[in-house]
């Protein structure tokens, strides 16, 4: 396991745009810091984000996991690139001449996935801690350490997505088509749902078909926090709007992106063992 993860960060370190494309992903991560320093000076009013609660426990865990998930797009484009770049530079058949198996170089780049997600996981982790601990109201170590499954659910959203984004550089060989077919996807689901709720059965049932799309399920696993502030909460009394939401991170919400997960890794190395490379 060591042996192979090193093969593929050696690669991934020697390429130049995807050691720009994981330092920039990092950096971006980091900045999410920079939020506490945001002032807004509206005539007589001072508008400080930090002071809205944002950095609160165990809130914080909630709000930094979603907006840092909207960054995972950097590290899509290092996976389809890594597939793309084994192809058109005929690594993967010198590496399948060199005694790799396919199963054995599935692994290694579902290892890299992997490392990613918990790396960024980690990383966001202590971002959030550190954030926490110097701007939260609440430092008691029962409200610091829960919400965590909010983490948890990061980590399976990210080797989720990343391991779509891996099943769809082996399958398509081109990163620019690769990352094109996953917009793609995203609109057809939009258009499943829509058909399935216009012709086939009621809203609420396509909703929850909804739910078991790729994307979609790895979308819900943390929904946007906003509306879970107490100053949009208030704002919403005022106006007569219940902003009472199901923000919590279900079980089988994160059992249907594992499902997948299995799934594109499964069909990543059933492509490749059918191709003749």
């Amino acid at each position: 396991m060591k042996r192979l993860l090193q093969i593929e960060f050696i690669k991934l370190w020697n390429n130049r745009a995807s050691k720009v494309l994981i330092i920039s992903y990092f950096v971006l991560l980091t900045l999410i810091s920079l939020v506490a320093a945001i002032k807004f000076d509206i005539g007589p009013i001072e508008f400080h984000l930090a002071e809205l609660g944002i950095f609160n426990f165990p809130y914080i865990w909630h709000f930094n996991t979603f907006i840092a998930a909207f960054f995972k797009l950097f590290l899509a484009v290092v996976i389809v690139s890594m597939m793309a770049n084994e192809y058109s530079n005929k690594t993967i058949k010198q590496n399948l001449i060199d005694g790799l198996s396919k199963w054995e170089f599935v692994y290694s780049k579902f290892l890299t996935v992997v490392a990613f997600s918990a790396i960024s996981t980690l990383f966001i982790f202590v971002v959030s801690l550190l954030l926490g601990l110097g701007y939260s109201d609440y430092n008691e170590l029962s409200i610091i350490f829960s919400d965590l499954e909010f983490v948890l659910a990061f980590f399976v959203k990210l080797l989720g997505f990343f391991s779509f984004c891996l099943f769809l550089g082996i399958l398509v060989k081109r990163s620019a088509f690769a990352l094109g077919f996953l917009i793609l996807w995203g609109i057809l689901e939009q258009l499943g749902f829509g058909f399935i709720g216009w012709k086939l059965t009621t809203w609420d049932n396509a909703n929850i078909i909804k739910g078991i799309f790729p994307l979609q399920s790895m979308s819900n696993l943390i929904d946007e926090p906003f509306t879970r502030l107490s100053a949009v909460q208030n704002l919403g009394q005022q106006i007569g709007e219940d902003l009472n939401f199901d923000y919590a991170v279900h079980w089988y919400e994160i059992l249907i992106v594992l499902a997948w997960t299995a799934l594109f890794i499964y069909s990543s190395y059933a492509l490749l063992k059918k191709r003749d490379l």
